[in-house]
Formats: C-alpha cells, structure tokens, sequence
C-alpha cells in the first residue's frame, strides 16, 4: 500500500496533473467521457428497458415522443423508436458497442502500427523501404474506403450468416487495418532517433538481442507520441463506426450502435417523429468532442516546446 500510495502521490505532484487541473475544458471533458464510459460498461444492468429483448416490445409504444411533451410518457424520457424501443435505453447499449468497437480497432492498429513502426525504423534498408511503400499507398486512400473495401472483401468471402455472426470483429479489423500507418509512421521517426543514441549502443556492445532492444529500450520512448495519436484515434474509430453503421455496413441491425440508431431514425426525421435521430446523434457528438478535447490538451500537455 505504501508504494501505491508513492505512485499515487508523484502522479498528483506531476506536471501532467497540473496541467489537467489548470484546464477546465479538459476537467469537463474528462466528467464527460468517464460518465459514458462507465454507462457504456454498466449499460446492461442499468437501462431502463431491456429493448432488444423481443419479449419487451410492445408496439403500442411506437413513436411515443419525449417525456416532457404533451403526448410523452415519463416510463420513456427520450421517447421511443418505430418499434417501442425507449430511446435512452438504446443509446447506452449503441455507446457500449461503439465504444467497444473503437476501443479495439485503436489497440488493434496502435498494435500493429508500432510493431511495423519499429522494425521499419530500427532495421532500416529494403525492410523500412518495403513497410514505407505499403503505408504510402494506404496513405493514397480515405480511411473509409479502405474500411468499405476490406469490409466488402469479407461479405464476399464469408458466407452471410458467418458475416453477421463475426461482423463486429470485421469491423474492427477494419478499422484497425485503414488507421494503422499514422502509427507506423510516428513511431517510425522516433525510432530512428532513438536508435543512434548511447543507451541503444551500449545494448548493442553487450550482445543484446535487436528485439529485446526494441521492446525494453525503445518502445517506452515512443510511447508518448502513440497515447497522443491513440486518444484522437478513438475519436475518430467511434466516428468511423458511426458512418459504416450509418451506411448499412458496419454491426448488423439486431445490435445496437449509435450510428444504426440515427440510420434507424432518419427514415422519420422528416415525418415528425425527430427524437429518433436527433437524441443517438447530440449522444455521438458529445462523446467525440470530449475524446477530442482530451485529446487536444494531451497533444499539448506532452509537448515540451509548450512546458
């Protein structure tokens, strides 16, 4: 406990603490992105109404409007969709899967993104040309695209009910496969720094194998970087989910997320029935700029130009 208290206290005493406190943006930011993440988590035991639990649907309750109106019910506060479903309850299970989903396409590319980065900056030669050329040509294509293409490849290999079954994991390879170069490239530059320093040398003289090298010694130097690129990233996955869904080609229709729930309720936008689509798309804003903000102020927080 003693030395969980140490850590705990220089964390607190640190500069990055400091910062934090001294930003009310990034204070709020924070509030906010912790409440989601831990409605997301919590978000099976806590909702109201378990919607995709056929045996709840009632359709009597189609379309009923938010709480506070005139023909609102106070059992439904953001009202409910063309099937019943209390909206609120829909949007903490649609944030728990797009969190899910971002969350593990930024570990899936910060992954194989500085594992490439690595190697391409500490062996250099026909290896770093050959890793460069490939991200280049990633480079060439919006994210989204090559999100589309693997995600078309695999409706095309995979047999439909296999594709629904494993659609969240192409998803996420999807993703993760369309981000991974801002990773490599990163990491890449910082290797290469660091690999002519004396510390790096000294491993080299005493026989220390290249990998060990790059895992022990390395890689905590260009970790800073990667948490930077790693928070805007989810920013941007939770977004990039958002639109696949949105399109019809990301989690299938029987699991929520809060771009198949403003999919879902823009076909009523325009009839009335505005709830739908405005409450799932105010929830994914909120949740991308906080991750931004905090992004934003981290970005600048370990910047030492800036200290």
């Amino acid at each position: 406990m003693t030395a969980i208290a140490a850590s705990v206290r220089r964390a607190i005493d640190s500069d990055l603490f400091h910062s934090f406190r001294q930003s009310p943006v990034t204070v709020g930011a924070a509030i906010v992105a912790i409440v989601y993440i831990l409605a997301a988590g919590l978000a099976p035991w806590i909702v109201p109404h378990n919607t995709y639990e056929v045996s709840n649907l009632n359709l009597s309750n189609a379309f009923l409007p938010p709480a506070w109106t005139q023909d609102g019910k106070a059992a439904y506060l953001l009202g409910t969709d063309d099937q019943g479903r209390d909206v609120f309850s829909t949007i903490l299970l649609g944030a728990r899967v797009s969190l899910t989903v971002g969350v593990c396409a930024v570990l899936f590319a910060a992954t194989l993104g500085v594992t490439l980065g690595l190697i391409s900056g500490y062996v250099g030669g026909m290896v770093d040309s050959a890793i460069m050329r490939v991200a280049d040509i990633m480079l060439s294509f919006p994210a989204i695209l090559i999100a589309l293409l693997i995600d078309g490849i695999a409706r095309g290999v995979l047999p439909p009910e296999t594709h629904t079954r494993l659609s969240i994991y192409v998803l996420i390879a999807s993703l993760g496969l369309s981000t991974w170069v801002q990773y490599a490239r990163t990491v890449r530059a910082t290797t290469m720094v660091e690999k002519s320093k004396e510390y790096v040398m000294a491993a080299r003289v005493i026989g220390i194998h290249p990998a060990l090298i790059m895992i022990r010694h390395v890689l905590p130097n260009v970790l800073g970087p990667v948490l930077v690129i790693a928070t805007i990233g989810l920013a941007v996955a939770v977004l990039s989910e958002a639109t696949l869904s949105f399109l019809g080609v990301g989690v299938p229709p029987t699991q929520p997320s809060l771009g198949t729930l403003i999919r879902v309720g823009n076909n009523f936008l325009f009839s009335g029935e505005w709830w739908m689509a405005i409450f799932p798309g105010v929830a994914l804003v909120i949740l991308v700029l906080s991750v931004n903000l905090l992004g934003d102020w981290l970005r600048d927080a370990l910047n030492p130009k800036l200290r």
